[in-house]
């Protein structure tokens, strides 16, 4: 994940894990992955968010914690949850 986002960050796009039918939730850590992935994004002035609002406002419930995310650029973000949310 860090060379995704990595990528992100220098040549922009979308990095996207989001749940399915498996893993309703996701498959990446709240705290351990998705957390520092946002903050740095965040602060480079992209968006994460888990597909209902900001990664960083998630509050955890358990240590290892699972959450959809959708991580680049704001405008590309914007647009994707767009379509995310007509389907959901």
């Amino acid at each position: 994940m860090v060379a995704d986002i990595h990528r992100t960050l220098l040549y922009g796009g979308i990095f996207m894990y989001p749940g399915d039918k498996k893993n309703p939730n996701g498959k990446l850590r709240l705290l351990y992955e998705c957390n520092p992935m946002a903050m740095i994004t965040e602060q480079a002035g992209g968006m994460a968010s888990t597909g209902k609002g900001r990664v960083m406002e998630v509050q955890p419930t358990e240590l290892h914690q699972r959450v959809p995310i959708f991580v680049g650029s704001k405008g590309e973000v914007e647009e994707l949850l767009q379509y995310y949310n007509e389907e959901h």
